[in-house]
């Protein structure tokens, strides 16, 4: 059944000649239809041609800005007082009355003169004259009294420890730790201090010592006095350094 709707071998429908005129005639009416439009150009539109030769027309300009309101400023009307050389009467009661004072007049300056005139002069005298007409000087300012200058005496001068021990007014001697006693420690605990006008310890600085025997030390220490240190005869502080010496025997 099938076998009759094959057929057998190669049959050729199209040849060589009929595809290239097929082709050719196609070119030919696309350049037909290429070259019309620009042939007749009187059958565009006029409005559309101008549209696209055309540019568009600018926007129109922006309005101006409206004008600022004139500034109205306001006026204070001052009421007349006087009208024609007459005082006029207020129409309305005012809420501040303003006092006017007169500044008071200079007491008169009595005339002064020399007893029994003078050849030439005025009677009464003459005001702004020159008291018996003879000139008298302004009296010199009185001489400046300078102030003696202060010594200048500084307020705390360092002296050494040595010098220092030589002033000892009262020298209460440190008891000995039983705790380094007992562990044989000896040794020497250095201060810094400052010693006031009065001779007694102000500030108390450790330099140096075991931790034992420092307590001990320091307890004594604020209990000493010493002789006011004098400069230029007036008393003054004194830093100097303060040794306490731990000896067994």
């Amino acid at each position: 059944m099938f076998e009759q709707t094959f057929v057998e071998g190669t049959v050729k429908t199209k040849t060589p000649f009929t595809v290239m005129a097929s082709f050719i005639f196609q070119c030919i009416l696309v350049g037909v239809a290429i070259l019309i439009p620009l042939i007749y150009t009187d059958t565009l539109p006029t409005a559309q041609l101008t549209s696209f030769l055309v540019a568009p027309p600018p926007p129109p300009p922006p309005p101006p800005p409206p004008e600022a309101a004139p500034v109205v400023k306001a006026v204070r009307v001052i009421p007349r007082q006087f009208d024609a050389g007459r005082l006029m009467a207020p129409k309305s009661i005012p809420k501040e009355i303003a006092m006017i004072q007169e500044d008071e007049l200079p007491p008169p300056t009595p005339a002064t003169g020399v007893v029994g005139g003078v050849v030439g002069g005025f009677g009464g005298g003459v005001i702004g004259g020159i008291i018996g007409s003879v000139p008298m000087a302004a009296p010199p300012p009185p001489p400046e009294v300078k102030a003696a200058p202060k010594s200048l005496v500084p307020q705390r001068i360092p002296v050494g420890g040595n010098v220092q021990q030589a002033k000892l007014v009262n020298q209460p001697k440190p008891q000995y730790p039983p705790l380094a006693r007992q562990a044989r420690i000896q040794g020497t605990v250095r201060f810094t201090a400052i010693i006031g006008v009065d001779g007694r310890i102000q500030n108390l600085t450790l330099v140096s010592g075991h931790p034992l025997l420092v307590p001990a030390a320091q307890a004594a220490v604020k209990e000493w006095v010493y002789q006011p240190t004098l400069l230029n005869g007036e008393p003054v502080e004194v830093v100097t350094q303060i040794d306490v010496n731990f000896t067994l025997q």
